[in-house]
């Protein structure tokens, strides 16, 4: 068994829809050796530690990662965010957000936001000044020109016709000057594809009012995490919403959504976000079928409507639809 995938369960709600993912990936017989490691919240206090030691060669030694979500307390006497550490420790420079309506959704929406992962104010580069506190906002040519790059790729891949820039140029003329003529300067290079540019209060208007309009979008790194939970709540819950964080050499999947700690340990959070993620990489691997069956159950469960979780109006358990998808998911690989 060649293939090693690393898994991260996470804190909260994490370790629940982890598994409800591993569920199915067991019942379409996906063929892997999962590694374990240790990260997160819990796992510091009870050890002083964010992460287990030996867990950055682990994870190097494996083709992707799948986690989910982890918490990082506020206070500047906290460690460090584990997930902004790994996306920039491995270059995983591209975060990959699709936003899909399930069912019967009032808005159709098929978009995909395209972040950059590893610069602007998440670089975590702050420090006081007194009684000021100042976090600098790093936006550099060669990041913002591969970003770019990824976005119009994807949108040829995917056969999407219009990539869009998000930014705030107007008031950040430096920094998101750059990032926008970067944009620019790489969209020359793909006459098939339309290229147009937002400002990012903009974007948030469009994402709400007609999504529609919009297909792949690039932005900075803070600017597509908002975005991104604004899409997710247009598609109707954070519970659906995947993600990819892509490098050359790495992958890390993972929910949007966070730790939710006021509903972790009652097995009813939503884990088709997580079970989604899963489908990404899946994709990312070549395993187009097994991704697509996933997708099509997923599809049909929310269609039918018979075994949702709480926050999608339903009352079963996170295992229930985990099982659920696994059963339906099975009977479309069949299929294809």
């Amino acid at each position: 068994m060649s293939l090693k995938i690393a898994v991260i369960y996470g804190d909260g709600v994490g370790p629940e829809v982890i598994k409800a993912a591993l569920e199915v990936l067991e019942a379409l017989d996906f063929d892997a050796e999962f590694v374990n490691v240790s990260a997160g919240y819990e796992y510091w206090r009870r050890t002083g530690k964010p992460m287990e030691d030996g867990a950055l060669d682990v994870i190097r030694g494996c083709k992707c990662i799948l986690k989910g979500p982890l918490m990082t307390p506020p206070g500047a006497d906290s460690y460090r965010s584990v997930t902004v550490a790994l996306r920039q420790t491995l270059d995983l420079y591209a975060n990959v957000r699709p936003f899909k309506s399930f069912g019967r959704a009032p808005k159709k929406i098929d978009m995909v936001i395209v972040r950059e992962n590893t610069e602007d104010l998440y670089s975590g580069i702050e420090f006081r000044l007194g009684s000021t506190a100042i976090t600098l906002r790093v936006v550099s040519e060669r990041a913002s020109k591969r970003i770019a790059r990824f976005a119009f790729e994807l949108a040829k891949r995917e056969g999407r016709r219009k990539v869009t820039v998000v930014h705030k140029a107007n008031v950040m003329k430096e920094s998101c000057g750059l990032f926008r003529s970067a944009f620019f300067e790489v969209a020359k290079l793909y006459p098939e594809i339309q290229a147009e540019e937002t400002v990012v209060d903009s974007a948030a208007y469009r994402i709400v009012v007609a999504p529609e309009t919009l297909d792949v979008l690039v932005t900075p790194n803070m600017f597509g995490d908002i975005l991104s939970d604004v899409a997710a709540g247009v598609v109707g819950s954070l519970g659906l919403a995947p993600s990819a964080n892509i490098g050359d050499s790495h992958a890390m999947f993972e929910p949007v959504h966070g730790t939710a700690p006021d509903i972790a340990g009652k097995g009813i959070a939503n884990p088709i976000a997580s079970i989604l993620s899963a489908a990404m990489m899946l994709s990312y691997l070549g395993d187009v079928k097994r991704a697509r069956s996933i997708e099509m159950a997923v599809n049909e469960l929310i269609t039918e409507g018979k075994v949702l979780t709480p926050d999608m109006g339903g009352n079963a358990k996170t295992m229930d639809v985990a099982r659920e998808v696994a059963k339906i998911a099975r009977e479309a690989y069949s299929r294809l």
